[in-house]
């Protein structure tokens, strides 16, 4: 159906519309819903309609007489008046992000749209001081929600099988044990976006502390995750005591890395026993990094090429993942983790371009916080 419409200019735009079944991943929960594509433009300029009911549904936003609210969050309906038809009844979801400050990725080939967190959502969570809950399968699909630990100390340890840090496992899974009695737990997450992946290393630690995959990327999305190891002291009232840490439990790398582990474990230790992290509350909120648009959209193209690639579309996700490598070069995590997908070594010579690359930019590749000691 095509249709013509007077633009802000009072230009005439020619507009193509389409009822479609779309799936919308709103901050990495799917729902299908049927959905109106208006194109204008030739095509460069997209709006996605929903009913007011599939809102609700796919975004949690009910429509009342004040605005749109979810939540403590209401909208005003003023701010909205023009992105709704009332007569439809319908709401342009991609104009209502842009009023949130969400992301937004849509592939409409393949009827799905990506809507991710705002920049300003991901840095409220972490600065905050409430470290934000999460929950994540092992490799036999048992979940562990981080919750679950409230009341102990928990090193959160962000690791991968293509970082060198995967030979770490081992080291953080005999801290756990020694410092069990302490209160202490270790709680390591792997960023592969495949289980096999990961499972050998996990299986080589043989860890009685909770090893969990993140193969959506959603909890490195919400921890703002550039690279690993990554790692996040949390006291037992869930509160971060040290935020995002470049940490290594052995020197293997040190080389490369130019960190001492013995430092880094001297310093969970001392921490775990006498309540020492050696930042104050001050501190933490200072030195946890905010997320910013780019890295936000970076990580929506990425959570909408790994959609495509799993439903086979790889030649659109491979546009995607390249796209959110441009967008934040400097977050490794959501470019690097795409490489064993798209069959790309990791750890070869495309990886050593990329990093040698950032380094000449002046892009730290290691984010440690200061000396522990």
């Amino acid at each position: 159906m095509h249709s013509t419409a007077i633009g802000p200019t009072n230009t005439v735009r020619s507009i193509a519309r389409s009822t479609v079944g779309l799936v919308v991943v709103d901050d990495h929960v799917e729902t299908r819903v049927q959905a109106e594509l208006a194109f204008a433009d030739h095509g460069t300029d997209l709006s996605i309609r929903l009913a007011f009911p599939d809102v609700e549904r796919a975004l949690g936003f009910t429509r009342k007489p004040q605005g749109w609210c979810r939540g403590d969050l209401c909208i005003p309906a003023a701010a909205t008046a023009a992105i709704e038809d009332a007569d439809a009844a319908t709401l342009d979801i991609t104009a209502f992000a842009a009023l949130l400050g969400r992301p937004v990725a849509i592939e409409p080939d393949a009827g799905v749209v990506v809507l991710g967190a705002s920049a300003a959502q991901r840095s409220a969570a972490l600065t905050g001081g409430t470290a934000p809950d999460f929950t994540l399968p092992d490799v036999h699909g048992v979940e562990h929600r981080l919750s679950d630990l409230r009341g102990r100390k928990v090193a959160l340890v962000f690791w991968a099988s293509w970082c060198g840090c995967r030979y770490d496992l081992p080291e953080w899974e005999r801290q756990h044990a020694a410092l069990a009695a302490e209160g202490f737990s270790v709680l390591s997450v792997a960023v592969d976006r495949r289980i096999e992946d990961a499972a050998p290393w996990i299986a080589e630690a043989a860890p009685t502390h909770h090893a969990v995959i993140d193969v959506d990327g959603k909890v490195a999305d919400l921890y703002q995750l550039l690279n690993v190891p990554t790692v996040v002291w949390i006291d037992e009232e869930s509160r971060i005591a040290r935020p995002n840490d470049t940490q290594f439990a052995t020197d293997l790398f040190r080389s490369m890395s130019g960190l001492d582990a013995h430092k880094t474990l001297g310093a969970l230790r001392r921490w775990v026993t006498t309540g020492d992290p050696g930042l104050g509350q001050n501190t933490v909120a200072e030195l946890t990094r905010p997320s910013t648009p780019e890295q936000q959209r970076a990580r929506t193209q990425a959570t909408l090429a790994l959609w495509l690639l799993r439903h086979g579309r790889t030649e659109a996700a491979e546009a995607h993942f390249a796209r959110a490598a441009e967008l934040a070069p400097e977050d490794i995590t959501t470019w690097r983790s795409a490489m064993p997908l798209l069959g790309v070594d990791p750890m070869g010579d495309e990886y050593f371009a990329r990093r040698t690359a950032l380094e000449e930019a002046g892009v730290p590749i290691y984010r440690p916080l200061p000396d522990r000691q």
